[in-house]
């Protein structure tokens, strides 16, 4: 998912099920079988090494991933985990460009159709421009106020003795008032570009504060950074119940197929075709952004071509300084594939 600047609750880790979200079985773990932090926690325990961090990096990029018990998935996590120790908030941030903002100006009826358009639950709210940031306002007290307003009481007179009952009458709600009048703003963190992403995790995490708006040396605002974003980095997309269901994998015809950098490669093999073979990477990636990642050695540039599958390559649509986003996979012509390094 890109960027969003919603999903208030932080999500908590939840044992191995035996089905899956995409709908693929798992394997249920025994009754004595630990659970992936029961191994983690094991694993980190006080032992001989100075470094637990080197050890586990060691595990990971290494042969001993398969000796701790962890799958794939787990190995990945852990690794985006030990990667965020060393990205910054501009590494992670929404670009200033990329900012979903209203004016403090606008009114209540302006501020309904933002959050229509946008699809957010939260905006940042400014002033003069961008670099006059006062706060942000929340969908959720937006729509608390409007049910506030329209609220009211009565009874049904043809009824004698009948309960005082609460309907709602929305012709009571002046759509006219601004945000300034409505009194709706929160409070949003500050922060310079050079902080650490988790530094900045646990400041939200502290002031129960999730957005940030990134502020340069001259004041100006650079970018936005929300929970999620940070999150992100460690579980992948975040995606909720009101997100819809998108197509990460399209054929365009003459061999041409489009994918997002999510799309499984399980799925995008059995759409692409068996010979779109994805074998040799399936104990380093599940997804195709990260087949791409791991075969270039690291995150590639938009316009840089991967011909790390027999018979097709790889490229580069759409990235930004922390992932792919999108690619295009394209069938070679038979006879004409190069051959590949093994």
């Amino acid at each position: 998912m890109s960027m969003t600047q919603h999903q208030d609750e932080t999500p908590s880790g939840e044992r191995l099920t035996p089905e899956a979200p995409d709908g693929r079985s798992r394997r249920r773990p025994r009754e004595d079988e630990p659970g992936f932090f029961e191994q983690l926690v094991t694993f980190l325990r006080p032992r001989v090494p100075p470094s637990l961090r080197e050890e586990l990096v060691e595990a990971l990029v290494g042969g001993g991933g398969e000796a701790t018990g962890f799958s794939p998935g787990e190995r990945l996590m852990l690794t985006n985990i030990l990667k965020l120790h060393g990205l910054r908030v501009e590494d992670v941030m929404v670009s200033r460009t990329e900012i979903d903002a209203v004016t403090i100006t606008a009114t209540l009826a302006e501020l309904m159709a933002r959050f229509e358009e946008t699809g957010r639950s939260r905006m940042p709210v400014y002033g003069e421009g961008l670099d006059d940031p006062l706060g942000m306002v929340h969908i959720r007290d937006m729509m608390g106020h409007i049910t506030r307003a329209a609220l009211c009481f009565g009874h049904d007179k043809a009824i004698e003795g009948a309960p005082v009952r609460s309907t709602l009458d929305l012709a009571r709600v002046d759509l006219d008032q601004t945000i300034s009048e409505l009194g709706l703003l929160r409070q949003v963190l500050f922060v310079p570009p050079s902080m650490h992403a988790a530094e900045l995790m646990s400041r939200m995490q502290a002031s129960h504060i999730q957005m940030a708006l990134v502020i340069d040396e001259y004041g100006g605002t650079d970018g936005l950074v929300s929970l999620e974003d940070i999150l992100e980095i460690v579980v992948g997309d975040i995606e909720d119940e009101h997100d819809d269901e998108e197509v990460l994998v399209t054929h365009a015809g003459d061999g041409v197929y489009y994918a997002d950098a999510r799309a499984d490669l399980e799925d995008i093999s059995k759409i692409v075709g068996a010979d779109f073979d994805v074998s040799r990477f399936e104990e380093e990636a599940e997804t195709i952004g990260g087949l791409v990642v791991h075969a270039h050695g690291g995150l590639p540039e938009v316009g840089a071509v991967i011909e790390a599958v027999p018979g097709f390559e790889i490229e580069v649509l759409e990235a930004d300084p922390r992932r792919v986003k999108r690619l295009r996979i394209v069938r070679f012509p038979e006879g004409a594939a190069p051959e590949l390094a093994q």
